[in-house]
C-alpha cells in the first residue's frame, strides 16, 4: 500500500475531526449542552455512530463521548522513514472521520434547519431545494424492500461531478438501466453531480433512484447510515455490534464509491471509511491505488477508470451480479424509471385517470386460438393524434401454456403496471378499470407507439413467466366503443375472481406457502402466507406465492403441507413448525398464525404495520409505516421495528400487512377484529369500507367509529376514555393478557 495514500487519509481525518470539533464547540456555545441532535424522523439516532458502537446521540452533550472517540480512533501520523504499509492505520482514520462528520451533518440540522427536506423523496426545485439529506425511517423501510426483493441490487455513492453535464446523464443512467441507486455528495469546484443532472432535465429523487443527499463530502455519511440501518432494521443486528453490522455490510450490500474529479485528503479519508464496509472506490483519476484484496472483496482503491466504463467496472469490482432486461422499445427500460413522473409540460398523450376510461384485462387462452408475439392496436395511433390529446384505452392480454391456470389470470394482470412503468417517459397509476397511463413527449420524439405496450407486455411475461406461459397476444384499443365493450367484460371478470378469492379460508387448503424472500437480508425469518394471511410485506398473497412457486420452483415460495392441527384457536400445524425451524436455521421452532400475544409470527422490517397489545385498554393497536407519529404502546412505528424485527418472535408485537388488518383470521386466537382499539387516522380511512364491512359480519356495524386515533389520542388513558365513551366490544371482553 502506498506511503502517500496512508497519508493522505490519514491527514484527511485528522482535518475532518479537527473541524468537527470546532464546529461542536461554537454549537455548544451557541445552543447549550441540552439541544437536541438527531436526524429527522428515525429510531436509530445518528446511525453509523449508533450501529458500530451502541452509543445514542440525543443532544450536544451525548455527542461528546463519539466526538472524544473519534479524536482516540485517530493513528499516528505517517512518518517520513518509517511506514508500514498495513491497513489498520487506514481503516481506524476513515472510522474516526465518519463518526466526526455523522456530527457536523447533525448540527447542520439545528443551524440550518431549511436546508435538507426531511421527509421529501424528491427535490423542490421550483423552491430552490434540491438536497435531500438523510433519508428518514419511512424512506428507509420503503426503499430497504427493493435491496431485499433484489430488484435493487446495490448502490453507487457518486461523489464530486462529471467533466461535462452529458457525462453525469450518461452515467446516471446507465446505473438506472443496471437497476442500482446513486447516492450523491460532494462536489468539485463547486460543482455537483445532482446538479449535473438537473441541467440535463434528468429527473432526481428517490423515485428514479438518483438522490441528492448534500454538496459536501460529510453527506457521504448519509449512504452509509442507509446501509447499516438496512443491517439493524433488516438484519436484526444488534447496536454496537460493529462485527456482524460491517460483515453484513460486505456480504449483502453491494456499494461502491465512485469518485469523480481530483480527490483530496478529506475525500481519501471518507475512501478509507469505505473500506471498512467493503465498499471499494473506483475513481477517474490518477491516485494511489490499493489494488490486494483484504477487506473488500476484491481491489480497494482502483484509479484512472474511464467514464464510459466507470459503471460496468465498478460493478465488477464490487463483485456484483446485475441481469439487465432488453426489450425491443425505443425508450431506457428498467426498474429505475417506475417512480419517474410524467408532468403536465411534457404530456404528450392520456388515457385515463377519470378523465376517459382505461382497462386492462387479462385471460387465458387456448394454445390454438392466439398467435404469440402479435400485437394488434385497433384504432388511432400516437402519430395519429396531437400533443395534449385524450383518449380511451384498453388493453387486452391474452396468454396460453400448459401450466397456465385461470387462478394466474389477476397477477400476470397486475404487473402490467409496474412493466408498463418501467418505459423512460411513460407513467402508470393505478390498475384494472381505473388505470392511468400518461405519454411523455420525449418518449414521443424518440418514436414511441402504443404498440410498444404490448412489445413490453410479449417480452417481460416471457421473461418473467415463461415457465408457465407459451405464449402471448395483446390487443390494444383507442375507439371508446371498444374501451366501453372490453370495460363491461372486464368488470364481469373481476367480481368473479373476487368473490373466489373471497370465499377462500385456510381450512379450504391443505397447502400454505412460504416467503423466505426476506432472509437475505433477515436471515432467520420465515414468512407463512395462508388464504387468510397475507405476507406482511403486503406484496404476497396465497395465490400469488402459489403461482410464484409454479414459475420458480426452487425459489422463496415454496409450499407446506400443513400437517396435524397442534392449535386450532391460535393457528399453529406441526407441518409448518417443521419447515419453520429448518427455514430459520433452527432459530425458530414454532409460532402461531392467530395470535400475537402467544409466540407470533416472526417479523421482518419489511412490514406495512406492526400490532401491539394495549394491556390498559384490553385491546390492540396497529400502526402502519407511513405513519410517523407517536401511538399508545408508546413507541412509533420505526422503534417497533427495531425492537422486533429482523426475524423475531415477538410476544405481544406482530408484523403484519394492511389487508391482513380486514381478514377473518386476523389476531383471531386474541380475539379477532373486535379487539382493535387504535390505528392511524389515513389508515383507517384507506380501510374503510372493508373495515365497514368486517364490522357487520362481526355484529358491530359502526366498529369503525368506535376505534380510537391520533385525533382522539396517543396514550392508552386518552384511549381508554374514548373507549368507554363508544362502548368499544373490547372492553368485555376477557383479558387480553392473563395473569
Amino acid at each position: 500500500m502506498s506511503k502517500l495514500v496512508a497519508f493522505a487519509a490519514i491527514q484527511g481525518a485528522y482535518n475532518i475531526v479537527s473541524k468537527a470539533e470546532g464546529k461542536y464547540k461554537r454549537a455548544l456555545e451557541t445552543y447549550g449542552g441540552s439541544q437536541k441532535l438527531e436526524f429527522p424522523n428515525t429510531a436509530y439516532f445518528l446511525p453509523i455512530i449508533y450501529s458500530l458502537t451502541g452509543m445514542k446521540v440525543t443532544d450536544l452533550d451525548s455527542a461528546r463521548k463519539p466526538l472524544d472517540f473519534a479524536r482516540k480512533l485517530l493513528p499516528p501520523h505517517v512518518k517520513k522513514d518509517c511506514h508500514l504499509p498495513f491497513l489498520g492505520p487506514l481503516l481506524d482514520a476513515g472510522m474516526a472521520a465518519l463518526f466526526a462528520e455523522e456530527i457536523v451533518e447533525a448540527i447542520r440540522y439545528v443551524e440550518d434547519p431549511g436546508f435538507y427536506q426531511p421527509e421529501a423523496e424528491e427535490p423542490d426545485l421550483e423552491n430552490g431545494k434540491l438536497w435531500l439529506g438523510a433519508a428518514d425511517d419511512k424512506i428507509m423501510r420503503k426503499r430497504g424492500v427493493e435491496f431485499v426483493d433484489g430488484t435493487a441490487p446495490g448502490f453507487a455513492a457518486i461523489v464530486g461531478a462529471a467533466p461535462d453535464t452529458a457525462t453525469a446523464k450518461k452515467i446516471a443512467e446507465e446505473y438506472q438501466l443496471k437497476t442500482i441507486y446513486v447516492f450523491m455528495a460532494a462536489n468539485q469546484n463547486g460543482t455537483t453531480f445532482a446538479e449535473q443532472l438537473v441541467q440535463e432535465k434528468v429527473q432526481i429523487g428517490w423515485n428514479t433512484r438518483l438522490v441528492p443527499f448534500g454538496p459536501d463530502i460529510s453527506a457521504a455519511v448519509f449512504a452509509l447510515g442507509f446501509a447499516n440501518r438496512a443491517g439493524m432494521a433488516f438484519g436484526g443486528i444488534q447496536p454496537g455490534d460493529f462485527k456482524k453490522q460491517l460483515a453484513y455490510q460486505k456480504d449483502r450490500v453491494f456499494a461502491f464509491v465512485n469518485a469523480l474529479g481530483d480527490v483530496n485528503a478529506e475525500w481519501a479519508a471518507n475512501a478509507a471509511g469505505c473500506v471498512n464496509w467493503g465498499f471499494p472506490t473506483i475513481a477517474d483519476t490518477d491516485i494511489p491505488e490499493i489494488l490486494p484484496t483484504g477487506v473488500c472483496t476484491y481491489e480497494h482503491v482502483v484509479a484512472n477508470v474511464g467514464h464510459d466504463e466507470m459503471p460496468s467496472r465498478s460493478i465488477e469490482i464490487r463483485g456484483l451480479k446485475v441481469n439487465v432486461t432488453k426489450v425491443d422499445i425505443p425508450l431506457a427500460y428498467g426498474p429505475a424509471f417506475e417512480g419517474e413522473r410524467v408532468r403536465k409540460d411534457d404530456l404528450y398523450l392520456e388515457m385515463g385517470g377519470g378523465k376517459t376510461q382505461c382497462t386492462e384485462l387479462c385471460k387465458m387462452a387456448e394454445m390454438n386460438e392466439i398467435e404469440d408475439g402479435k400485437v394488434e392496436l385497433i384504432g388511432p395511433d400516437v402519430k395519429d393524434i396531437k400533443k395534449g390529446t385524450r383518449m380511451p384505452l384498453g388493453i387486452y392480454v391474452q396468454v396460453a401454456g400448459r401450466k397456465m391456470q385461470p387462478d394466474f389470470e389477476p397477477i400476470l394482470e397486475r404487473q402490467i403496471h409496474h412493466l408498463i412503468n418501467y418505459a423512460q417517459g411513460i407513467m402508470h397509476i393505478g390498475q384494472r378499470d381505473i388505470s392511468w397511463i400518461r405519454v411523455g413527449e420525449p418518449a414521443v420524439q424518440k418514436g414511441f407507439s402504443l404498440k410498444h405496450i404490448g412489445t413490453i407486455l410479449h417480452a417481460k411475461y416471457h421473461q418473467d413467466f415463461g415457465s408457465i406461459l407459451d405464449k402471448v397476444q395483446v390487443t390494444l384499443f383507442t375507439k371508446k366503443e371498444d374501451v366501453d365493450k372490453l370495460t363491461k367484460r372486464a368488470r364481469a371478470e373481476y367480481k368473479t375472481r373476487d368473490d373466489r378469492v373471497e370465499k377462500m379460508t385456510d381450512e379450504s387448503v391443505e397447502t400454505y406457502y412460504s416467503c423466505t424472500l426476506c432472509q437475505s437480508f433477515a436471515p432467520s425469518h420465515v414468512c407463512m402466507v395462508s388464504p387468510e394471511r397475507t405476507g406482511l410485506c403486503g406484496a404476497y398473497n396465497w395465490m400469488d406465492c402459489k403461482a410464484s412457486f409454479e414459475i420458480n420452483p426452487t425459489g422463496p415460495n415454496q409450499p407446506v403441507e400443513k400437517g396435524e392441527c397442534l392449535d386450532p384457536k391460535l393457528g399453529q400445524w406441526k407441518g409448518v413448525n417443521d419447515f419453520v425451524f429448518k427455514a430459520s436455521r433452527q432459530t425458530v421452532s414454532h409460532y402461531n398464525f392467530y395470535s400475537l400475544v402467544i409466540d407470533p409470527m416472526t417479523t421482518c422490517g419489511c412490514c406495512e404495520c406492526i400490532a401491539a397489545v394495549l394491556p390498559g385498554c384490553n385491546g390492540i393497536m396497529t400502526v402502519n409505516r407511513d405513519y410517523t407519529g407517536e401511538t399508545p404502546c408508546g413507541m412509533k412505528f420505526t422503534t417497533l421495528a427495531g425492537v422486533m424485527g429482523g426475524g423475531q418472535s415477538s410476544p405481544g408485537f406482530v408484523g403484519h400487512s394492511k389487508y391482513n388488518i380486514t381478514q377473518r383470521k386476523f389476531v383471531a386466537g386474541d380475539g379477532g377484529l373486535l379487539r382493535l382499539v387504535w390505528l392511524p387516522k389515513a389508515l383507517k380511512e384507506e380501510l374503510r369500507e372493508r373495515l365497514e364491512r368486517r364490522g357487520k359480519e362481526v355484529g358491530v356495524p359502526d366498529l369503525i367509529d368506535r376505534i380510537a386515533d391520533e385525533t382522539v389520542g396517543t396514550t392508552e388513558d386518552q384511549v381508554m376514555a374514548f373507549l368507554k365513551e363508544k362502548d368499544h366490544p373490547a372492553l368485555k371482553m376477557d383479558p387480553i393478557v392473563s395473569g
